[in-house]
């Protein structure tokens, strides 16, 4: 797994591949993939970075749809709870899944000067979490890994500035 979100890539392959993976991954588990889930989807996939959910409201309604914030709320429900998109904690906001249909613990990046979310590989800091928790025999869950700081781009125009 590479991280995307800090590195050049096939932005236009990398939402098709998401969207393609999305229908697949509904069509296999008999789950409804609707036009506002599909459409939210796609306003988080557009971006590589974490968007609250009143900023997809108003991209919705600035297409002209009649979205209220319960619906896109269900929307953002159903994409994380299936696996398509991730609650930020620390933002209270959501990024689209860089790897779905993989099983994994997500782990980020959050650039604070510019708001890009990074989705980093973390099988390893997964299991060490696990490993620790373990010591203390404590089951986990649920794990959120989020670190704040300060991505390539803007920290080149730090040291430019």
């Amino acid at each position: 797994m590479d991280a995307l979100g800090f590195t050049e890539h096939d932005h236009q392959h990398c939402i098709s591949e998401a969207l393609r993976t999305a229908e697949q991954t509904c069509a296999d588990q008999g789950l409804q993939l609707t036009a506002q889930r599909r459409r939210v989807l796609e306003i988080l996939l557009g971006e590589h970075r974490a968007m609250g959910a009143y900023e997809v409201l108003d991209v919705l309604r600035a297409e002209g749809l009649a979205a209220q914030p319960p619906t896109v709320y269900r929307a953002l429900d159903f994409l994380v709870g299936n696996g398509f998109a991730h609650k930020i904690e620390r933002l209270n906001a959501f990024v689209a899944c860089a790897h779905p249909g993989e099983r994994h613990a997500p782990a980020f990046l959050i650039c604070s000067d510019c708001g890009t979310v990074a989705e980093m590989p973390s099988r390893e800091i997964a299991q060490a979490v696990r490993g620790a928790a373990a010591t203390l025999e404590f089951d986990v869950a649920r794990m959120v890994i989020e670190a704040e700081g300060c991505c390539p781009e803007c920290r080149a125009a730090r040291a430019a500035g």
